[in-house]
């Protein structure tokens, strides 16, 4: 997954970040509650790890702005405040769950997976997606367009997957590393353009409407012309 930690304690941060990198999320860091709320609202995170008691922005008011957009991204909210109260306020602002500091790792993972296995995706992940007369089934994975066959290797599947997960969506490329590749290499490498190319001939070439889009500097959407 791709979690975005709202966190002020650089010991604290670099902790959390360390350990959840080491479970194979991809993980970035926000240490204010403004620079927070911007990367939240950016809408590319499938999971927001968030403090209460945060410089600029306080975590509840972050929590109300990115529930106001009516974003279903899942939130944990971490504070040293554990009354009964503070929870209280915490979920009320929209929280998913609640963790008290000082906590054990192991039971913050356990509260991510359950967070992670109740978001609206978990329950629709194996439902067949839709563009235009492109059809990607995630269970007996396979893909179709008009009606034919299209044959993709497991990586160039991944990669469809994601960008129809997101359609509509601009995706950059460090999204894609992150997901579809689970890595933060090398940016400049060009395997992303090279992939896209190779689901353009075989999605796109002999096909209209066009369904894979790049916009420069930016990234790549999947939409009809």
């Amino acid at each position: 997954m791709k979690i975005l930690l709202v966190e002020d304690e650089p010991k604290v941060a670099s902790f959390l970040q360390k350990g959840l990198t080491e479970q194979q999320h991809a993980v970035d860091v926000a240490m204010d509650g403004p620079t927070g709320l911007r990367m939240a609202l950016a809408g590319s995170h499938d999971l927001i790890i968030l403090d209460n008691l945060l410089p600029g922005l306080s975590g509840l008011d972050v929590c109300r702005q990115v529930r106001a957009l009516n974003s279903a991204v899942p939130i944990l909210m971490l504070t040293a405040l554990g009354e009964t109260d503070d929870k209280i306020r915490g979920l009320d602002a929209g929280a998913d769950d609640y963790l008290v500091k000082p906590f054990a790792f192991q039971e913050l993972l356990a509260r991510v997976r359950a967070l992670v296995r109740r978001r609206p995706e978990a329950s629709s992940s194996a439902a067949i997606l839709h563009l235009a007369d492109l059809t990607l089934d995630p269970s007996s994975k396979r893909v179709q367009r008009a009606g034919q066959p299209i044959q993709l290797t497991a990586r160039e599947f991944s990669l469809l997957e994601y960008l129809l997960r997101h359609k509509g969506r601009v995706i950059s490329r460090v999204d894609i590393l992150e997901h579809v590749w689970e890595t933060s290499f090398d940016t400049g490498s060009n395997v992303i353009d090279v992939y896209i190319n190779f689901l353009r001939k075989k999605l796109d070439k002999d096909f209209t409407p066009k369904l894979i889009h790049t916009l420069v500097g930016m990234g790549y959407v999947m939409k009809e012309e």
